[in-house]
């Protein structure tokens, strides 16, 4: 496999191919940026579980994709901080995805969370990306 500029990018594209395929999981490469994202996605309903396995030779992040009667509970979801474009949102500022039916996931000073969560701590960032 090639060197990745956005790992976080090709991440999320896994899970909406895994979810769109009809996977029951998949794997990528390790991170702990990527181990905090599935943490969301599975508070928020949008996978079964996660776990990393570090049996192999580089650790990697497994995750089980989650499907309500045969549809994925994941519909699509949005890139929206990239390699060359960064986007930043004051507290105030955090969009609502889909008029609240999605989430938007924000890198913000206290960790990575949900755009409610960030905006209930009174705390901005970059925004990572929408599920919906």
């Amino acid at each position: 496999m090639g060197t990745l500029t956005d790992p976080i990018a090709d991440f999320l594209i896994r899970l909406k191919n895994a979810s769109r395929a009809g996977n029951d999981s998949f794997i990528a490469p390790h991170s702990k940026m990527k181990v905090e994202l599935a943490r969301i996605l599975k508070e928020e309903g949008y996978i079964w579980n996660y776990e990393v396995i570090t049996s192999g030779k580089f650790p990697e992040v497994l995750v089980k994709t989650k499907y309500v009667d045969g549809v994925p509970a994941l519909t699509d979801l949005k890139r929206v901080s990239k390699c060359g474009r960064r986007k930043y949102a004051g507290s105030t500022e955090i969009p609502r995805v889909l008029n609240g039916m999605g989430i938007s996931i924000i890198s913000t000073s206290k960790g990575i969370m949900t755009g409610h969560q960030a905006k209930k701590d009174k705390v901005g960032g970059e925004i990572i990306a929408f599920v919906w």
